[in-house]
């Protein structure tokens, strides 16, 4: 099972995405976590020890050259175009109970381009993660969905848009759609967060009703308390997390 979480910057994108791969941890699923959003908060909410010391593979410059040929940073020039990578995943995750987690960081823009030895590099192994791997895969996107390629699209088997009661959260996930549907992306529900009554629920409801709701988890100072103390929101009490648990059972 391979899953995409995006969503707008604040809506508790990470947070949705920590306890639901906690969830599959609690399950006996091997997961393979992929942090892709720059703001890079996975680990910590995963509850993963000294989070803050794992390197994202972007910024492995020694690593990029190794596989690439090409100095990071570089542009134009030859540099290998599929680089191999199937050794990244066991090597560089950082280790909790059944779960691996990568960093993948991000390719800094303006000086490095687009088609650049990092990019290329993260892209490959996004390519085989998704594609190979036999993980539960779990990716913690950033609002958009750049890491993803018609290639890898379509062995995605859903992509989870969390979503809270306002507009601009709702403006982005109709983005996202158009991006998804650009590269053939169709599997997509919502997860609606944050929400505070029964006006929230029919909020969303009403804004994204072409939308598929996988489930509405409430606002729980909880979680906001957790975040703030470095805390996991597993490891707190919060309906959050059998809200999660029982989303599970409809992926």
């Amino acid at each position: 099972m391979k899953i995409a979480v995006s969503g707008k910057g604040g809506v508790g994108k990470t947070t949705f995405a920590a306890l639901l791969i906690r969830a599959l941890n609690l399950e006996g699923k091997h997961i393979l976590a992929v942090d892709a959003d720059p703001d890079a908060n996975l680990a910590a909410a995963i509850g993963i020890t000294d989070a803050d010391k794992i390197t994202p593979i972007s910024d492995m410059k020694k690593l990029i050259y190794e596989r690439t040929e090409a100095k990071p940073g570089t542009v134009g020039g030859f540099f290998k175009l599929n680089p191999k990578v199937n050794d990244l995943p066991d090597k560089l995750s950082a280790k909790f109970e059944n779960i691996s987690l990568m960093r993948l960081g991000s390719v800094k823009k303006g000086g490095s381009g687009c088609l650049c030895p990092a990019s290329t590099l993260l892209r490959a192994l996004i390519t085989h993660i998704v594609l190979i791997r036999d993980d539960v895969v779990v990716m913690d996107m950033e609002a958009g969905i750049e890491h993803l390629g018609r290639a890898t699209a379509s062995a995605v088997d859903k992509l989870i848009v969390v979503v809270e009661p306002g507009r601009r959260s709702i403006e982005t996930a109709s983005h996202i759609r158009e991006l998804a549907s650009e590269i053939g992306l169709k599997n997509i529900a919502m997860v609606g967060n944050k929400t505070r009554g029964k006006k929230d629920e029919e909020f969303l409801k009403k804004n994204l009703s072409d939308f598929t709701f996988l489930g509405l988890i409430p606002h729980d100072d909880a979680l906001i308390e957790a975040d703030l103390g470095g805390i996991s929101p597993f490891d707190v009490d919060s309906p959050a997390k059998s809200i999660v648990c029982n989303m599970i059972s409809e992926l």
